[in-house]
Parts: structure tokens; sequence; C-alpha cells
């Protein structure tokens, strides 16, 4: 048996060997016999040279090799999600068959989760894409299981593992090494409030959409009404369309529905009520108007399980007697809110009252409480939360410089409703709308919007976890306390360079900069 020390010598005798023969071959016109190697001899000691070279790496490098990782969950299982199907994998020796397809259907389900008892299995990762997990996550956790969904680009990271078989068995040695994370999920109560919020807010986009078809169909017939009536949908557009629909074409009689509090008077309404008819733009006006209506009796029916659902938050809501009036002016009621009290509501579940904040209503407090629920332990620091809902900047670093400043894109509901709060900051008079403007004015309007949602992040989280009140400082003050920041830094880089900042008009004629 060769030694690895003898070994590297005959390799590095072979290569010398082999290299000066190559030269005699190139060099020599006339050698002798004797002296004569082939090519073939050549290429074979430079094999192996390279094989001893490869043998001698290895040697060195299982010398510093790490341990291996430790298995934290050991009783793991891994399923890859599908439309159809739904592919399952546990440990070798749980089952003869480790690997098994289940099909889609409720029945199939229960199968599953009976199979993965059966097998004692407690955490189980999903890796699905759309809603194909929803009913097999609900599932499995009434089952006690231990339930995470991984996102699939996180999962997909080693090349090779393309079929559903590979895929669920890769998520099941992953998860066994405790190298996923699972998506953040609310409880179930707070999932079931998220659902009817989300429902709400589809069906105010499709209420939208409804009358954007009805100004559509009243442009096409030339009818000016948009341009004379703030809104058409309300009492007196609504009325207008109703008898345009019942036959009326007198526009003096269409200008008669006019309210008090228009701001154009009743002759200038008639005058955009002259209109071209045609018959199937009214009946595109019709479809529009009656799909309208319907979704506002959808959207009644919507508030009131949204109603009985945070009746199941809190045990009871004095509704009826008002709420103590705030140390500033509430804000006027949304166009799109709920009829109920959304206020007395929210005080009951959290404690505190979000509408303080500026730039916060009380439905954009309930989107936000409905997506991120009431249990703020699940983030360690309000910078966590605000990284999670995607409003930091990005800190992407290589080789000692930040390639990329950028926040990370997500379709976080939570961060779009503190975004919309933020970009209504902008005629405020608190801090908040101050510090709006000024980021608006040195970074522009989308990057002023993101680090506001950003302060509004953080103070959701300091409010949610610690029961703390908000107290809104003021314009003036905030620009005071911005005004001594640069004072400060001023009078600082003066005496690095040997400089004193006088304030004008303190002195008699002394210079405002003396050395």
């Amino acid at each position: 048996m060769v030694t690895g020390d003898a070994m590297t010598t005959m390799v590095t005798h072979a290569w010398r060997v082999g290299s000066r023969l190559e030269e005699c071959l190139k060099g020599s016109p006339a050698p002798d016999a004797s002296g004569i190697v082939t090519r073939e001899e050549v290429a074979m000691a430079r094999a192996a040279g390279l094989q001893g070279e490869s043998q001698h790496h290895k040697r060195r490098s299982g010398r510093g090799r790490s341990a291996p990782l430790a298995q934290m969950h050991l009783n793991a299982a891994g399923i890859d999600v599908g439309a159809t199907e739904h592919w399952v994998a546990v440990p070798a020796d749980r089952d003869e068959e480790p690997v098994r397809r289940f099909g889609a259907f409720t029945a199939d389900l229960y199968a599953l989760a009976a199979w993965l008892q059966q097998c004692q299995i407690e955490t189980v990762v999903l890796e699905s894409t759309g809603v194909y997990w929803i009913t097999l996550f609900e599932v499995l956790e009434e089952r006690g299981f231990e339930v995470k969904l991984v996102d699939a680009h996180y999962a997909r990271q080693v090349p090779g593992r393309k079929t559903d078989v590979k895929d669920c068995q890769w998520l099941q040695e992953l998860h066994t090494y405790g190298l996923l994370h699972g998506a953040f999920r609310p409880e179930d109560q707070v999932c079931v409030l998220r659902s009817y919020l989300r429902q709400r807010s589809m069906l105010v986009a499709m209420a939208s959409r409804a009358v954007q078809h009805m100004q559509k169909a009243l442009e096409q017939m030339n009818l000016k009404l948009t341009e004379v009536v703030s809104d058409i949908n309300g009492k007196t557009g609504m009325e207008i369309l109703h008898a345009i629909l019942a036959g009326e074409r007198d526009p003096q009689r269409l200008a008669s529905h006019r309210d008090r509090r228009c701001k154009h008077d009743q002759a200038t309404i008639a005058k955009a009520l002259e209109g071209h008819w045609r018959a199937e733009h009214l009946f595109a006006l019709q479809q529009a108007l009656e799909q309208y209506e319907f979704l506002q009796q959808q959207l009644q029916a919507c508030e009131t399980q949204i109603e009985a659902c945070l009746q199941t938050f809190v045990t009871h809501v004095d509704v009826d007697t008002p709420p103590p009036a705030p140390a500033r002016k509430r804000r006027a009621r949304q166009r799109h809110a709920p009829d109920f009290d959304v206020h007395g509501y929210l005080a009951a579940m959290t404690g505190v009252d979000l509408t303080q904040i500026d730039g916060i209503d009380a439905l954009t407090a309930l989107k936000v409480i409905s997506e991120i629920g009431l249990d703020m332990t699940r983030w360690p620091t309000g910078k966590h939360f605000a990284s999670w809902l995607g409003l930091c900047p990005g800190n992407k670093v290589s080789g000692g410089k930040r390639s990329r400043m950028r926040s990370k894109p997500t379709a976080n509901r939570a961060a779009s409703a503190l975004r919309l709060a933020a970009q209504g900051l902008v005629n405020s008079h608190s801090a908040l709308g101050a510090y709006y403007r000024r980021m608006r004015a040195r970074l522009g309007a989308p990057k002023a919007i993101t680090a506001t949602a950003h302060k509004l992040a953080r103070l959701v989280y300091s409010m949610l976890r610690y029961g703390t009140a908000y107290v809104d400082a003021g314009q003036q003050a905030y620009e005071q306390q911005y005004r001594d920041r640069v004072l400060t830094n001023l009078q600082r880089k003066a005496r690095v360079f040997g400089y004193q900042l006088v304030q004008e008009g303190t002195g008699s004629a002394q210079a405002a900069a003396t050395l």
C-alpha cells in the first residue's frame, strides 16, 4: 500500500519527467531509440499527476470539514400542494411507502391527515401557489399538526428537483433540519375578520367599476352630468339617472332634481343634460345602474357580517353612548365607511385609540388589525415589524458596498393601507404631515410615502404592543425640533474648522463667523 507522502512524491516525479520528455520531443531533432517516449506516456503521466493532486486536496479539505447539521424536526412531513393532487413525503422509516399521492377532494384530505397521524407526524410544511393550500392547512391544523406554509421561490433554490415527488421529499428534508420558515398567518378568529374585510374591499372596487361604466354611457350620449355634479352616485345624480331610465328627456325637468347643496345652478345642469339619446347607450346605463345598486345591497350584507364578527372579539360594546371627545378634532366620516361604529369596536378590541394617529381612520385601523392580528409579540421590535411590511430600505451588501437601497416589493395589504394613510398627510398640520412634506421635497413623493408609512407602522406597533398613547406634538414643534437639530450640526461643523456661529443681531458689529 502506498502512503500519501509517497504518492505525492511519485506524482511530482512523474509530472517533471513527463514535462522534460515532452520538451525533448519538441526540441531534439534526432533522438536515439532508447530515449524515445510516446505522447501516450506523457498523457498518462499528466493524468496521474492530476489524480494525485485531487486526492491530496480531498484529504486536506476533509480535515477542516464542519460538523453535519442537527436534525431539529424528526417527525416532519413535506407536502407539494396542487389543484388536483397532493404529494406527501414522510421519513423513510415511518412507512413502507414514504411518498404517497392523495387527491384534492375533501375525503382525500381527511385520509391524508389520518395517514400522517398514523406515521406519528407532528409538523407539516406546505408548498403551494394560489389558494389551493387553504383547506388542507385548516384540516391539518384542526387535527393538531403544526403547519407551515413556505414560499415556493425559497424552497426551490437547489437545481435538479423539478418533479412533484422530489419536491415533497426535498421539503421534508429541509424541514427536518429546520431550514424553512413559515409564512405569517394570524389567528383563526382574525382570519375570519380578514376574509370579510377583503370581500368588502372587492365589493367596493366592483361598485367603483360600475360607476365608471355609468359615466362612460353618459359620455357616449354627450350628457355632461359628471361636469356639473361632483358625484353621480350621490342624491342628485341618482335621481337624475332614475328619471332618465324612466323615460324623461326634458332637460329642465331632469335639472329640477338638483339638491340645494349643488355648486352649479339649475340652468347650468339643464344645459349639461341636453344629450344625443341612443338606445344602446341607455341599455348600458341601465345595466350599470342595476349592477351598482345590487352591489350596494351586497355591501350592506357584508357589513352586517363584519359587525357580527367583531362582536365575537368583545363581550360588550356600548354603541349607544358616544365615546368621550378626544383631545383633537375627529375626522369626518369616510365616503365608503361602514354604517356601524367601527371606532367603538376597535377601542374595545385593542385597548388603545389608533385613530389618534394622524392619517389613520377607523376603517384603516380595522384593515391593519385584520391583516396583522392582535398579538404583536411575533415581531421582536418595531423595526422587525416595519421590515416585514416591506417599508424598510434594502440591506444588500456586497464587497463592503450597499448594492440596493430600494425597499423590497410586497403585496402586503396592511402596508398598502399604511401607504394610503401616509399619502393623506399631505395637507395635515401635524408633526407627521410636516415630516411627509419635508421628505417629499427632498426625496420625492414615492419615497416620502414609504418613509412616512414606516413611521406609522412603528407607531401602530408601539401602541398595540405596549399600550402607549399617541400625542401629536404639532407641526410647529416638529419644525422647531428640526431647526434645532440643523443648528447643532452646523455648530459642530464650525468648531471642526475653527469657526464659531453667532446669531445675527445679537452682537453690535460682530461678524457672523470669526476665527
